[in-house]
């Protein structure tokens, strides 16, 4: 099996634009390419991360990128796995290239998002568990941030001063990164006493919806070095596993967990079993890694993933942020793009910045928020439904 490699990385701003999420791709798609230094012709397969909100250019994103970009004969998917849709788009190009089908592929994601959170898409689904939870329970997104939040406080001693901790953190980092939505540094003071949205969390402590846009140039390692490619960044793993039953952790959008009255609870939850089979495909362990990307929907949420990626035990990631080892400059930084706290969701195109803060990373070009000798770098987030997302990649 030969390497698969990233050449190329590109994105279009995160923000609130209020434009046609197909600009916002193909500007991130022509800036991976020139980054790449290839042109579009060069590429032979294109993947498009869909979005459900934009009408049928959004369902059939690939073509739609493809089109916009000018026709070029290359062969082009279109997948959808929510907030894992790049991850999957970034799996399918992989695979591709793995079997020899292509030597270069182009994956991009971008969305166009509503005002305030993810409401369910229109229509009566009685059968749709998303749909339900909505019209039900009236359980939106911050809901279920909020009980994860609850969770944290009630078994290991969380406070919302810890929550507020996380935001400050990633709004430091974010202040550095040019593609970020929300650049101004914050307080703890500012964070605790905004707006209350789903108690504990308030505000500040919810990622926000954005537009944006993120692309990838992939290509086999022999196609890099016949382009000069010195040093390109390895993609050394990519998980896209689905939960095992009994779940016994609540996952969005379910209302219920699993019975383990006959079947015992399997040996890791969901979100830690998708870092678990990344690390054993690219044969590192957490100890390896010089930092990592996670989806901190939530501030709260940021700290579960800390546990789930085994950069601590159960209990332990507030006072790793405490000690400042997640932060910038500490012994594994987390998020140092800023994570969604400093992007919000634009849902197609977010796992593939993850990558992109990879990439940037790995190469030593990230700026004032350049992690120190960075060598192994790991994105992970999750999609609705059970869907997987967790890349590592190495220089």
């Amino acid at each position: 099996m030969s390497d698969v490699v990233i050449l190329g990385a590109g994105m279009h701003p995160w923000g609130k634009w209020g434009r046609p999420f197909v600009e916002y791709g193909v500007a991130a798609a022509r800036a991976a390419l020139r980054d790449a230094g290839l042109e579009w012709t060069d590429v032979r397969f294109v993947v498009g991360a869909d979005t459900i909100r934009n009408g049928y250019p959004g369902f059939v994103a690939g073509a739609t990128f493809a089109q916009a970009m000018g026709w070029n004969g290359a062969r082009i998917a279109s997948c959808y796995a929510a907030c894992a849709s790049g991850a999957q788009a970034l799996d399918i190009a992989r695979t591709r290239i793995l079997a020899g089908l292509c030597d270069v592929a182009l994956v991009v994601g971008a969305d166009s998002t509503p005002k305030g959170f993810f409401a369910p898409v229109g229509g009566d689904r009685p059968d749709d568990p998303d749909w339900l939870r909505f019209r039900l329970l009236g359980a939106t997104n911050p809901a279920y941030f909020a009980l994860y939040a609850r969770r944290r406080m009630a078994l290991y001693g969380d406070t919302a001063e810890d929550f507020a901790a996380v935001k400050v953190k990633n709004a430091l980092a974010g202040s550095a990164n040019e593609n970020a939505r929300y650049r101004e540094t914050v307080t703890a003071a500012q964070v605790l006493t905004s707006p209350l949205v789903a108690d504990p969390l308030r505000l500040m402590d919810i990622c926000a919806t954005s537009d944006g846009g993120a692309a990838l140039v992939l290509a086999s390692a022999e196609f890099a070095r016949r382009h000069g490619a010195s040093r390109p960044v390895r993609l050394a793993a990519v998980s896209t596993v689905t939960p095992s039953f009994p779940g016994t952790v609540l996952e969005l959008p379910d209302f219920a967990t699993d019975s383990t009255a006959a079947v015992p609870p399997p040996e890791r939850p969901f979100r830690a079993s998708i870092a678990h089979a990344a690390y054993e495909e690219a044969a590192l362990g957490p100890d390896d890694l010089s930092f990592a990307e996670v989806y901190d929907l939530s501030t709260a949420l940021e700290l579960d993933w800390v546990e789930d990626l085994g950069l601590c035990a159960r209990g332990e990631a507030a006072k790793l942020l405490r000690a400042g080892d997640t932060a910038l400059g500490g012994r594994i930084p987390v998020n140092p793009s800023g994570g969604l706290a400093s992007f919000g969701e634009a849902v197609p195109a977010q796992a593939i910045a993850q990558v992109c803060e990879l990439t940037w990373q790995l190469r030593g070009v990230a700026g004032a928020r350049q992690v120190e000798g960075a060598r192994i770098g790991l994105a992970i987030n999750q999609g609705l439904f059970g869907h997987g997302s967790s890349i590592i990649a190495t220089s």
